[in-house]
């Protein structure tokens, strides 16, 4: 009994001195990722925000920045473009405008986004005709999520003996309003 229970100890204090420690350090690697995820998001979304436009060299830039933290990324961009309709008693005369509009948006997402970017049509990279250009007032956002399995969640399963298929460590989220048009 004291054999086993001495056996016990041992792999108890393995456990304690050395896995979880590396589990800590692989978490403060995913928070450390986090940090520099939410950096990079912040500061192509506020570009695109403040130019009005995204151009290859920015999403190339930015996909750069994604690559150095080690993880694969989900990327989802939307652009939600501001537009107006008049608003008539009879929509069928014009003579019956209320003085009044009605706003809506309407959704562009990554595929439509990175068409315009990254055209098949072998034009250079600085051609202005593969700038994904917008207006003021419309909104830019950016969702991102990693897609796989960090350090830390392999460590957690193997810890608890578990299989959690947990994938997405890494959250963001960010979007804002286009303040100019400097194209």
């Amino acid at each position: 009994m004291k054999y086993i229970t001495g056996i016990f100890a041992a792999l108890l204090a393995v456990l304690l001195l050395f896995m979880y420690p590396l589990y800590e350090q692989a978490r403060s690697q995913d928070k450390i990722a986090g940090a520099i995820v939410q950096g990079a998001a912040t500061h192509f979304i506020d570009g695109a925000r403040t130019k009005g436009y995204i151009t290859p060299q920015m999403y190339e830039e930015f996909n750069a920045q994604l690559a150095a933290t080690g993880n694969a990324y989900e990327v989802e961009l939307e652009h939600l473009h501001k537009r107006y309709s008049p608003d008539y008693s009879d929509p069928a005369n014009p003579a019956t405008f209320q003085n009044s509009f009605t706003t809506f948006y309407d959704g562009f997402y990554s595929e439509q986004i990175l068409g315009v970017l990254f055209p098949d049509n072998g034009r250079d990279k600085k051609d202005s005709g593969r700038r994904y250009e917008m207006q003021v007032g419309d909104y830019i956002g950016i969702e991102l999520k990693n897609i796989n399995r960090t350090a830390a969640a392999q460590l957690w399963d193997f810890l608890m003996n578990d299989n959690t298929q947990e994938h997405a460590a890494i959250l963001m989220n960010y979007e804002g309003m286009v303040l100019n048009e400097d194209y």
